[in-house]
């Protein structure tokens, strides 16, 4: 071993932190190159602008895009209309987490426990396309939910909004369960046994008690289901009928105006950013 490697090996062995910034540097290198490189790429691309005649790229810096998408109404109501359904996605998979979860965490033995747990993760194996479609046939003409609710009179929502808010929350429900599962898991039963031995009642309990300690775990598991809805396209392209979200109009621009295509990118990305900064005091990031 040479003497300046030597001594870089002793500097390291003595300096914790210096030894823990030579191994993540690679790593944190490669997601400042990979991932916020990419960010910056989709910025920068989207001060551009598209020929019309020639469909190409002009590299002179404007702010038409943005321009475009903030004044026109087109791209506002589909902004509008995918915060919709992503918070309408949002909500309906925390209302049936809650006690699913609750029943896995505090209910369910042990064995039946890890059993509800696969169930749980069995669907995340199947593929995304192989589901969406699965429920494409359940929500076709004469499909199997128009078979279930003839008898009440009832029949499938056909394709549209209500299909997309139906097939993105049985995609993302697994995202919901799991941080509300743990979050239960390690609720102390000290604290529900205080609260009984007070007189509270259980909806008292769950209100006083339970709520304020999951909370956390509600908005981590709210920031995947709200963020892949807002990004999700396909989903959309199959059951949406002519509705039309963000995704959607970022496929359909890409090959057309790709300026205007990073333009709308940027859209969902502010949106999530601002989430995570309004909730990074609750401690839900650490839930992640």
């Amino acid at each position: 071993m040479t003497p300046p490697v030597r001594r870089l090996a002793g500097a390291l062995h003595r300096r914790p932190r210096l030894r823990l910034a030579a191994l993540i540097s690679a790593p944190m290198a490669w997601l400042a190159l990979a991932y916020l490189g990419a960010l910056v790429v989709l910025l920068v691309s989207a001060f551009w602008t598209t020929n019309e005649f020639t469909s190409n790229i002009d590299y002179l810096w404007n702010t038409d895009n943005f321009r475009t998408v903030l004044t026109d109404p087109l791209y506002r109501n589909v902004a509008l209309r995918t915060l919709g359904i992503a918070a309408a996605v949002t909500l309906i998979d925390a209302v049936i987490a809650f006690p699913m979860a609750f029943y896995m965490a505090r209910v369910a033995r042990p064995r039946s426990r890890r059993l509800l747990l696969v169930a749980v993760l069995t669907p995340l194996w199947a593929g995304y396309l192989v589901k969406a479609y699965a429920w494409w046939v359940m929500l076709s003409h004469g499909g199997v939910i128009d078979w279930i609710a003839a008898p009440f009179g009832g029949g499938s929502p056909g394709f549209g909004i209500p299909a997309v808010v139906i097939v993105l929350s049985y995609l993302w429900l697994p995202y919901m369960i799991l941080p509300l599962y743990t979050a239960f898991e390690q609720l102390p039963d000290s604290l529900l046994a205080a609260s009984g031995d007070l007189g509270a009642r259980p909806w008292r309990t769950f209100v006083g008690v339970v709520l304020p300690l999951v909370r956390p775990a509600v908005i981590a598991g709210s920031i995947f289901t709200f963020s892949l809805s807002l990004g999700d396209y396909l989903t959309v392209q199959i059951v949406g009928g002519t509705t039309q979200m963000l995704g959607n109009v970022i496929a359909s621009n890409v090959t057309l105006n790709l300026p205007l295509a990073a333009a709308v990118s940027c859209v969902p990305v502010l949106i999530i950013v601002g989430y995570l900064l309004a909730v990074r005091r609750t401690g839900a990031l650490d839930n992640l």
